[in-house]
Parts: structure tokens; sequence; C-alpha cells
């Protein structure tokens, strides 16, 4: 039994997003992050190249190229509205208001700041624009058992993953 990380290995991670200019911590896990290695594609292949033979404990640092998953800062997309057009629940930083378009396709604005006469919120990835570095700690590597080879994960675990997980 090999306790390094390699194909068919069941791995439990935590990771952060870091703003390269700031230091700021952008995003992060409350909990681990269970995959089967090899089998699973939740991480991008740019990641998981990363991880091959890495052991528990180990933090890689990953550069993430937002351009490529988001698309350049689009500005029209940045919206500022009179306080009293905005219900009172949507007037809270970082509160999402998901909005039709013309075509009736959803999409999530971020409300980014308001005073007393204004609200705005952005369109655009909180990501978008920024220069970035997935970082990835090691919590668990072993033997991936029957039934998680066949899910690519933990049993029971919510497929539902942060997007940056599977387009980094």
């Amino acid at each position: 039994m090999s306790d390094t990380i390699q194909n068919e290995k069941f791995v439990e991670l935590n990771y952060r997003v870091v703003d390269n200019k700031t230091g700021d911590v952008l995003v992060t896990v409350d909990y681990p992050l269970g995959y089967v290695h090899g089998v699973n594609d939740v991480l991008s292949e740019d990641v998981t190249k990363y991880l091959d033979g890495k052991k528990v404990g180990d933090i890689i640092e990953v550069p993430v190229d937002t351009k490529l998953l988001y698309g350049e800062r689009d500005e029209s997309l940045v919206f500022t509205d009179h306080i009293e057009n905005v219900p009172e629940e949507y007037r809270e930083i970082g509160m999402t208001i998901t909005m039709e378009n013309e075509k009736g396709e959803p999409r999530n604005f971020i409300v980014t700041r308001f005073d007393d006469k204004t609200l705005t919120v952005d369109g655009n990835n909180p990501l978008c624009g920024r220069e970035v570095t997935f970082m990835v700690e090691v919590l668990t590597i072993r033997d991936a058992s029957d039934e998680e080879l066949d899910l690519g994960g933990a049993v029971g675990a919510d497929p539902d993953l942060n997007e940056i997980l599977s387009r980094t």
C-alpha cells in the first residue's frame, strides 16, 4: 500500500484560492473534498498532474488563469440602482441575486456595495480579472473502496462542488 497519491487512491484535500496581488484568501472550503484520483474528473488535469506522487501534509500551489476560466472582465455586467428599487433582503454585501436575461437564461449577480442611496451588483465571477493561486493541502490518502471507485468519490458526498475545481 502506497502513501502517495496515485490512480484509484481515495484522497481528501482542503483548498483555498489566494489573490496573488493582495495575498487575500478569496475562496476556501469548510470541509475536506474527497475524490478517487484518476477516476473522478472533479479536478482538472492541470491540478491532478501537480497532485500525482504527493503525500499527506504536502501543499501544492497551482496558478489559475482566470481569463481561461471566466473570460475578460465585462464592465457591462456591473449595475448600480437606486436603493429604493431593491428589496431589503438583497441589501447585503456578498448577497447573490439571480436574474434572467431577455432569453430567460439565469445569471448570478453579487452585491458588491451599497449605501443609503444606491446598490451595486456585479455579474462577473468574483475571481474574474484577478491573478490567483489555487493552494491545495493533502489531508488523507488511502485505498479506495469498491463503492468509492464506482462513485469516483466519498460515499454519500454532495456532488455539487465549487466550479473552480472542475474548471481549473
